[in-house]
């Protein structure tokens, strides 16, 4: 297990491949996409449980929300074997990774007892938002890490030039 985050997110050879990579754009992409989901569904959630309208709509959000957070976890475990070396655990993103692996659980823990109707749909939302709040949770990591790496000053014997590109998972 590595210790606290380092001070340094890249190398100058980890952010020239973080700025090379198609994965920064994807990741770029699927992280605002997957928060509107969240947003959306979150919304359809308490809406769903305060109301009791609408619970078919607002169960189905939850698997959208599901579907594309498996998106950006595969594309993000790409991405750090492309700029890190390794699918995942990289020091760099090791507790974001470690609280992803929960995220992913109690996602996939929704998906399967709402697709084997196991639970009432009201235990099915009260577990939809325990895997949301472990989302909002990750989220806040990984834009802790995205802050973190803007703040990064390129060293100055560095031969790339600081773009001002910088991306996170």
């Amino acid at each position: 297990m590595p210790a606290s985050s380092p001070q340094v997110l890249y190398t100058p050879a980890q952010r020239a491949r973080r700025d090379a990579t198609a994965w920064t754009l994807v990741q770029g992409v699927l992280a605002p996409v997957q928060f509107l989901i969240f947003g959306i569904s979150l919304y359809l959630v308490l809406r769903s449980l305060h109301t009791g309208e609408h619970t078919d709509w607002a169960l189905a959000s939850v698997v959208l929300k599901t579907v594309v957070l498996y998106a950006i976890m595969v594309t993000g475990a790409i991405w750090e074997k492309v700029v890190f070396g390794q699918y995942l655990f990289a020091p760099a993103f090791y507790w974001e990774d470690v609280v992803s692996m929960g995220v992913m659980a109690l996602h996939t823990a929704y998906v399967w007892v709402w697709w084997q109707g196991l639970w009432s749909p009201t235990d099915q939302l009260l577990l939809a938002l325990a895997a949301y709040a472990s989302y909002a949770i990750n989220a806040a990591q990984y834009i802790r890490k995205l802050r973190m790496a803007r703040l990064q000053k390129q060293p100055s014997s560095s031969p790339l030039p600081d773009t001002g590109a910088q991306a996170s998972t």
